[in-house]
């Protein structure tokens, strides 16, 4: 081989930068026609080893009807969501109380939003932390070791200084009426919590669990090589609760007893997830696991994550285990830390897809007293 056919040094910076200047993300190579994955965004084949692929085609993720929450029944779905939460940390709701015409028209908000025109889209686009409405493609391009096969609209709501008219026109009537509807389950969701623990029913309310939240519009196209690159590499959320409308395509997937377990799009559901900062305050009794989603050949698959997290919120609140679930048999394994301090500590290192590494980072070291 000559000097002249020898292939080029792979530059990935310039690569990276080229892609975050076309202000188009993954949906912007699709339209262009490509028919390879490019570089960036290719898994290393140690990633993918050391990940696993297969899937636990056994276990089902739980499903709980809500219902009865309000009635006789609440004692049952108290004690099915505790048990969800310690177990797994996933579970599906249904009987929920948003109604499957909000959920319709939410996904095809988000849909809106992506179809918009190229130059629309762009007028969104930064990387900028502090802004509260923003498009962007992998919030953590330039960190990871390779980008996902996903472009995201966030929108921070219930920050003070949100205008509503920053929203997109083309879905800010139902993202307002989503987060409204949304964030009335999530109380409902976290009082059921509250009481599983034993604690009073407004325990997580009352310590601002459900002060803010954003709302996250995923867009996954249609991947030409879905083998080669992942939708959203494994992770595990840095909230305190999680609810996920996902639409018929599928995908999500959650690491359970060290297993790959599919959660199957229910019509009607809401996925929910424990968050990193509720399994900080509750001391490892709730469990945050870590889930991803593939890339497929099908698409473009639609996906709306709510988080509630206020680290955009003006407190200063610090955060720890609960010291009535402490006891000298279960002493505190985790060192107290504000919400902002957690999430500034997330977005720095990014989805680098290790095991629990954000949640490790705030372990207490223990001393087994026994062995002294």
């Amino acid at each position: 081989m000559t000097s002249e056919e020898l292939p080029l040094p792979y530059d990935r910076c310039k690569d990276l930068e080229d892609f975050d200047n076309t202000k188009a993300g993954v949906k912007g190579l699709v339209d262009a026609g490509i028919q390879r994955v490019p570089r960036i965004f290719v898994r290393p084949p140690e990633d993918a080893d050391a990940d696993g692929q297969d899937l636990d085609m056994e276990f089902e993720i739980p499903v709980i009807d809500l219902g009865g929450v309000l009635g006789a029944g609440r004692l049952d779905i108290v004690s099915r969501v505790g048990a969800a939460a310690r177990d797994v940390g996933f579970f599906q709701v249904v009987n929920h109380g948003v109604g499957k015409d909000v959920l319709e028209r939410m996904l095809e908000g988000a849909r809106a939003f992506h179809d918009m025109e190229r130059y629309a889209k762009a007028e969104y686009y930064t990387r900028d932390l502090e802004r509260l409405v923003k498009f962007t493609s992998n919030f953590d391009l330039f960190k990871s070791r390779y980008a996902n096969w996903r472009d995201t609209l966030y929108c921070q709501m219930e920050a003070p200084d949100l205008d509503p008219g920053e929203l997109p026109a083309a879905n800010r009537e139902i993202v307002m009426d989503y987060s409204k509807r949304v964030k009335a389950l999530g109380i409902t969701l976290l009082e059921l919590l509250s009481e599983a623990l034993g604690l009073d029913r407004d325990y997580l309310k009352d310590l601002d669990c459900a002060m803010g939240h954003s709302i996250l519009c995923h867009y996954y196209p249609a991947c030409p090589e879905p083998h080669l690159t992942m939708g959203t590499i494994r992770h595990s959320d840095p909230s305190f609760l999680t609810i996920v409308l996902q639409d018929d395509i599928g995908g999500l997937e959650v690491m359970y007893r060290d297993q790959w377990v599919g959660v199957p799009p229910l019509p009607g559901a809401l996925v929910v997830n424990i968050g990193d900062l509720l399994q900080l305050m509750t001391n490892d009794i709730y469990v945050s696991v870590e889930h991803r989603v593939r890339a497929n050949h099908v698409g473009p698959r639609l996906s709306v994550a709510f988080f509630f997290n206020n680290h955009m919120m003006p407190s200063a609140r610090v955060y720890g285990p609960i010291k009535e679930l402490l006891s000298d048999d279960n002493p505190a394994l985790y060192k107290e830390v504000t919400v902002k301090e957690f999430s500034a500590r997330g977005f720095s290192r990014g989805l680098d897809g290790k095991r629990k590494t954000l949640l490790s980072q705030f372990r207490l070291q223990t001393i087994n007293v026994k062995n002294l």
